[in-house]
């Protein structure tokens, strides 16, 4: 079943979690160079400053190229534990050659 799941994953989507931040910069950096022309960067909560941290990195040092086409931000609601629900921030910054 988790393979369902990432096969609806867009190949030019990079979601930032826990891993280290040149992990990502990497990821975004690969997509770059491979000939995508958009790059699309999603985060929640805690990974936002992350986030926009690798969209910087990317664009100032590896693919200076790459400009901000957009930026979104929302608020999702999830549920927690006990099935408490709670709102999370999230972002997605869309990356353009």
């Amino acid at each position: 079943m988790a393979k369902a799941k990432e096969a609806e994953k867009p190949d030019n989507t990079v979601y930032i979690g826990k891993k280290p931040t040149m992990n990502y910069v990497l990821a975004v950096a690969t997509q770059a160079n491979s000939g995508v022309n958009e790059i699309v960067i999603k985060a929640r909560g805690k990974s936002i400053s992350k986030a926009v941290d690798v969209a910087e990195i990317v664009r100032n040092r590896f693919v200076q190229d790459l400009n901000v086409d957009d930026i979104k931000i929302t608020t999702e609601v999830l549920e927690g534990e006990e099935g408490r629900e709670s709102n999370v921030s999230s972002i997605e910054i869309f990356l353009k050659k």
